[in-house]
């Protein structure tokens, strides 16, 4: 696989992670399922510290999945831009006569 599709394939992973944040059915449950494991969290008893770690990470784990989202959107448009320089590179070369 050359760099080139490489950079195609972050730059449409890109879209599509983007359609994913921006989904609202996604966010509903991204919070719909922080609040769940917030309020279990905070209803636990004070005896029962492995329920809590628990749900600690729960929560943790779930804004991790949307920073890892995050992360695909923020490379992909590093990707797209560097293929947009290439494509700027090859038209000058091509307008110049440098091949």
């Amino acid at each position: 696989m050359t760099d080139e599709s490489k950079l195609d394939q972050a730059a449409a992973g890109a879209l599509r992670a983007q359609d994913l944040l921006d989904n609202e059915i996604l966010i509903e449950a991204f919070q719909g399922l922080e609040d769940n494991y917030t309020a279990a969290w905070r209803s636990s008893s004070i005896d029962d510290v492995g329920a809590r770690e628990k749900l600690f990470l729960a929560i943790n784990i779930v804004g991790k999945v949307r920073d890892h989202l995050a992360a695909i959107v923020a490379n992909g448009k590093l990707a797209q831009a560097e293929l947009n320089e290439l494509a700027q590179l090859a038209e000058r070369r091509k307008r110049f006569g440098v091949m």
